[in-house]
């Protein structure tokens, strides 16, 4: 499969620089590209290897940036660029639409139109399954459980009963969703079991990775909102709230009944304790422990979670101990 540069700057939406008619044949990474491909530059890290790529054609945002006889495509987000690029190159294959011999299916529950249903896969009574859907083997889904339209379930998955999800999701190996969440009472030294009694809505356009985890609520339901992102790792507890859009990346975990606003981003490895509530278009660094509730529209870092101009200045702070105490002992 190829594609011509004005092809190519066409569906992207880009100016061309150089030959439009000139045949690509592939997209790769600019530091170690191959002839006959297309690549791009987003991150000034990367700068160093703008000239050196064996690339035919680079994205960029301006086309200074590209040495002279150096092809490329002028775009406003060459991350996005490439994004569609690789759709191109690597379009969605279709599935027949099929249910595997094995499948194990309820008598009510509802199957809609070109569903696919894979190997072994549990569907227990009173599942709605919307038109479009693929699930993938070994997959169960539990009691009175449903699945919005063209949703895809991967392999391995366990869906308990009552879990609501949107249209559009996307959940990859190894998750599970509507586990009980960590609920006790301890009396005389003996933990007893609060009952799970809740569930789970998931939104719109959901993507959930491999292997994490997301509990039932105790009572009413756990929220992830439409358009949410979740890396792999990831643990959400019982009765969480998360609104629209926001990224959760590989490690972070949620405790009880925390609240994320909209469009908020965690790095990888934060914890957030219980009861909390993190407001709109927030982001937190790596590693931060979130201890009490934060405004949105900040940076914020460390633990605890501060904002980050003044986590970064009691970080310098501390680095100054040394120095200071070398002074010191020159003194004695």
């Amino acid at each position: 499969m190829h594609f011509t540069l004005g092809q190519i700057a066409s569906f992207v939406k880009g100016e061309i620089v150089g030959n439009d008619k000139h045949h690509i044949i592939g997209v790769s990474q600019i530091q170690d590209a191959k002839v006959g491909t297309i690549t791009f530059l987003s991150n000034p890290l990367y700068n160093k290897y703008l000239h050196k790529t064996k690339a035919d054609a680079i994205f960029v945002t301006k086309s200074s940036l590209l040495k002279k006889g150096q092809m490329g495509i002028v775009v406003q987000n060459p991350q996005l660029a490439i994004a569609k690029t690789l759709e191109l190159f690597y379009p969605t294959k279709k599935q027949k639409p099929s249910i595997h011999k094995t499948a194990v299916i309820s008598k009510d529950a509802k199957i809609g139109n070109n569903v696919s249903i894979g190997p072994m896969v549990c569907i227990e009574s009173g599942v709605v399954v919307g038109n479009g859907c693929l699930i993938g083997a070994n997959t169960v889904i539990g009691k009175n459980s449903s699945l919005g339209k063209k949703s895809v379930l991967h392999t391995n998955i366990s869906i308990y009963n009552d879990v609501i999800i949107g249209s559009n999701v996307i959940i990859h190996s190894g998750t599970v969703i509507g586990v009980d969440g960590f609920g006790y009472v301890t009396i005389d030294n003996i933990h007893e079991k609060i009952p799970q009694t809740g569930n789970v809505i998931i939104g719109d356009n959901v993507e959930i990775g491999s292997n994490c985890s997301i509990d039932r609520a105790t009572i009413g339901s756990t929220i992830i909102g439409d358009m949410t992102k979740i890396d792999n790792l990831v643990h959400i507890a019982h009765n969480v709230k998360i609104g629209r859009g926001c990224l959760l990346t590989a490690g972070f975990a949620i405790a009880g009944s925390s609240e994320i606003g909209d469009y908020c981003t965690f790095a990888g490895q934060v914890g957030v304790a219980p009861h909390l509530k993190i407001g709109n278009n927030s982001i937190v660094a790596s590693k931060s422990g979130v201890t009490k509730s934060l405004k949105g529209g900040k940076v914020y870092a460390g633990f605890p979670a501060r904002n980050i101009k003044e986590h970064n200045k009691r970080q310098a702070m501390i680095n100054q101990l040394g120095k200071l105490k070398d002074k010191i002992d020159s003194l004695i």
